[in-house]
């Protein structure tokens, strides 16, 4: 604790790439129609904020109790604390720090969502303890906190979010689980590295992934048949106008192809153990990364110009 406070490895331990995953809490402000609404932007930045602390604060945990094994990983040995580069005693005081402030702005922003994190909290800290050497139930842990990242985002600006919705958020957050189970089966011994990878046949993990791979089109597809928006923009009245072969009602389903494209992506990096980490993968993989921007941009510009009713 004399020497110079290690800065560099301080912020890795932070793990700041996986703050990709807290983008979920702004899927209810995009899909009830208040991204344009100031207070309702703000309120979600700043839980994101809160989310990226507490976050970080169980990765630290879960790197403070996994040091051992983290040093027998390939990729992981590479960690702040598994390759020594910061002390546990930094670690430690760095996790109640960051894990404070999350708490403070969480209580400022919502009751409600100091409530939920609270139940993240304890859920994460279960899963480092026992809950991820337990095959299936690990995955999925991991799915849940997808789940309430996006119900977090909800629950502040207090968002309706359809049954449609919820199904297609479970099974992307379960593909994501599953793949990311299946990349490390691929690339570390998991008799050493994971007690859970063992009991894991690469059969029944590749079941897992094309089963919720499939899930994940089939219920944004039913998501957007029977939630989109009625057109109702200049542009599309105009073409109505032409013709009813124009008329569209269902004009998200225009995002249809680009999730598949994504979904067959992501799949060929499962498969080819490069999705161990999907924040990494989302930040750095071209066709991936091109893919999930133009659907959010067809997403946002289909709902906030050519829609009148969010009732998503």
């Amino acid at each position: 604790m004399n020497d110079i406070f290690p800065v560099i490895p301080a912020i890795k331990a932070l793990r700041p790439t996986h703050w990709t995953k807290n983008l979920a809490l702004f899927a209810a402000l995009i899909f009830s129609g208040q991204l344009d609404n100031p207070l309702s932007f703000t309120k979600v930045v700043w839980a994101f904020v809160a989310f990226n602390f507490i976050t970080s604060a169980t990765y630290i945990f879960n790197d403070l109790l996994d040091v051992k094994r983290d040093r027998l990983h390939p990729i992981k040995k590479n960690r702040p604390i598994a390759s020594g580069k910061l002390s546990v005693e930094y670690a430690i005081l760095e996790m109640f720090i960051v894990l404070f402030v999350g708490l403070i702005l969480a209580e400022i922003i919502s009751h409600l969502l100091f409530t939920l994190i609270i139940g993240y909290l304890v859920l994460q800290v279960l899963y480092t303890l026992f809950l991820k050497h337990l095959p299936i139930i690990d995955i999925l842990i991991i799915a849940s906190g997808f789940v309430i990242r996006v119900y977090a985002g909800a629950f502040i600006i207090d968002a309706h979010l359809s049954v449609w919705f919820l199904l297609c958020v479970i099974s992307v957050a379960l593909f994501l689980a599953s793949g990311k189970r299946r990349a490390e089966l691929q690339i570390v011994d998991g008799a050493k590295t994971r007690e859970s990878l063992q009991k894991y046949p690469t059969e029944l993990l590749n079941s897992y992934v094309t089963m919720f791979g499939n899930a994940a089109w089939m219920s944004w597809a039913l998501f957007t048949f029977f939630e989109s928006p009625k057109a109702n923009a200049n542009l599309w009245l105009f073409l109505a106008e032409l013709s009813k072969t124009t008329t569209i009602n269902k004009l998200l389903m225009a995002t249809i192809p680009v999730t598949i494209f994504a979904i067959m992506r992501y799949q060929s990096l499962i498969f080819g153990g490069k999705s161990e980490a999907p924040e990494k993968v989302l930040l750095t993989d071209i066709p991936l990364v091109t893919s999930v921007g133009i659907w959010v941009l067809m997403v946002v510009w289909i709902l906030y110009s050519g829609a009148s009713n969010f009732s998503i």
